[in-house]
């Protein structure tokens, strides 16, 4: 498991990025397999298209999971 920071503004912690991710453990920080999973661009500049976690764009979204995790302390 590989952990990615929120902060980076990249693909995994983005909304509109639809690759199999999880919360962190940590606070900012998502859970991916690896860094070169990838997942479709949902509603983005680059919609429709297969996207790696890592990757970034000019649109970031924070993903939504992450500011309910940091409201509740629940995932």
């Amino acid at each position: 498991m590989f952990f990615q920071p929120v902060d980076r503004k990249r693909c995994a912690s983005c909304h509109r990025w639809s690759g199999p991710r999880a919360p962190g453990d940590l606070p900012g920080t998502v859970a991916i397999e690896s860094e070169t999973i990838a997942g479709l661009c949902v509603g983005g500049p680059w919609d429709g298209q297969e996207r790696r976690a890592r990757s970034a764009c000019g649109h970031w979204v924070v993903w939504l999971a992450l500011t309910l995790v940091s409201t509740t302390g629940n995932p």
